[in-house]
C-alpha cells in the first residue's frame, strides 16, 4: 500500500517537471544556433523583402526542417513575428493612402477574434497532421497568387457609388474576416493572397487599396493568434528576436533589389515561394 502511494507521489511530481518541456524547448539551443538562425533570417529577409510575399510559409519550413523547431512553435513564432514585419508596410500605404481604415479594422476584428481561436484549434491537431495541412496551405496560396496576380488585375474594382450599406459592408467584412484568420490561427501564415482577394471581389476595394489594407488586417490577426499559441507554450520569446532581426533587417535589404528586377520575374517569384516552402516542410 505504501508502495503504491510512493509511485504515485513520485508520478505526480515527474509530469509537474516535465509537462513545461513544450515551452522551453529552444532555450536550450547553443550560441551558435541562435547565431546560426538570425543569420539564415537574415538571408530569407533578403529573399523575401525582394520577392515582397510567401514569408511565413518559409520561416515556418527552415525553423522545423533545418533547425528542428517543432511545428507547433515555429507557427507560433512565425505569426508573432509578421506583428512586426508588416507594421512598417501598413505605415508606409497609409501615408500612400493605399488603406481603407473602416474595412481594414472590421475584417482585422472579426479575423482577430478567429485568428484566436484558431491558434487553439492548432493545438489540438497532431504535428504530423500539422506538417502535412500546413504544406497543403501554402500550395493553395500559390494557387490564390496565381489568380490574383494573372486573373484578378482584369478584373476592375466596383464603383464605390454602388456600395453597400454598413449592415452589408459589416457582414461581408465578417466573413472575410474570419476566413482568413482561422486560416492564419491554424497554420501560422499570413493569408496575405486570401485577404486581398476577398478585399478585391468581396468587398470592391481596388487594386492599390486591397494591397495596403491586407497590410492593416494582418496587424491584429497575427497579434490575436500569436496571443494564442503564447498562451498554449507554443511562443519561444528568444526564438521570436532571433527571426524578427534576421527578416527585418534582410527584408530592408532584399527591397531596394526589387525595382531591378522585370515584372513577370517578380511575379513568378511569389508564386514560387510558398511553392519551395510548402515542399520544405514535405520533406520532414
Amino acid at each position: 500500500m505504501q508502495l503504491q502511494a510512493i509511485e504515485v507521489v513520485l508520478s505526480i511530481e515527474t509530469s509537474k517537471l516535465t509537462f513545461p518541456r513544450r515551452s522551453s524547448s529552444r532555450v536550450l539551443q547553443s550560441e551558435g544556433m541562435e547565431l546560426a538562425i538570425v543569420l539564415t533570417m537574415f538571408v530569407l529577409g533578403i529573399l523575401l523583402g525582394f520577392v515582397g510575399a510567401g514569408g511565413s510559409g518559409f520561416i515556418i519550413a527552415i525553423l522545423t526542417v533545418i533547425f528542428g523547431v517543432p511545428i507547433h512553435m515555429a507557427l507560433g513564432t512565425s505569426l508573432a513575428a509578421m506583428v512586426f514585419t508588416s507594421l512598417s508596410g501598413a505605415y508606409s500605404h497609409f501615408r500612400q493612402g493605399n488603406i481603407s481604415i473602416k474595412t481594414g479594422l472590421i475584417v482585422g476584428g472579426f479575423g482577430a477574434v478567429a485568428s484566436f481561436l484558431g491558434s487553439k484549434l492548432a493545438g489540438i491537431i497532431p504535428m504530423h497532421s500539422l506538417h502535412w495541412l500546413t504544406a497543403g496551405m501554402l500550395f493553395l496560396s500559390a494557387i490564390i497568387l496565381i489568380v490574383r496576380l494573372f486573373i484578378v488585375q482584369k478584373i476592375k474594382a466596383k464603383d464605390k457609388g454602388e456600395t453597400n450599406s454598413t449592415f452589408l459592408l459589416i457582414k461581408k467584412a465578417a466573413g472575410v474576416g474570419i476566413v482568413t484568420g482561422l486560416l492564419s490561427g491554424t497554420f501560422g501564415i499570413g493569408a496575405a493572397p486570401f485577404i486581398q482577394i476577398g478585399l478585391l471581389l468581396i468587398l470592391g476595394l481596388s487594386l492599390k487599396q486591397s494591397v495596403g489594407t491586407t497590410m492593416l488586417v494582418i496587424l491584429p490577426i497575427a497579434l490575436a493568434g500569436g496571443i494564442g499559441y503564447y498562451f498554449q507554450g507554443y511562443l519561444d520569446f528568444t526564438l521570436l528576436v532571433e527571426v524578427v532581426a534576421g527578416t527585418m533587417i534582410g527584408s530592408y535589404v532584399g527591397a531596394k533589389f526589387t525595382a531591378l528586377a522585370p515584372q513577370p520575374v517578380l511575379k513568378s517569384a511569389m508564386v514560387i515561394t510558398p511553392i519551395m516552402a510548402g515542399a520544405i516542410l514535405l520533406i520532414s
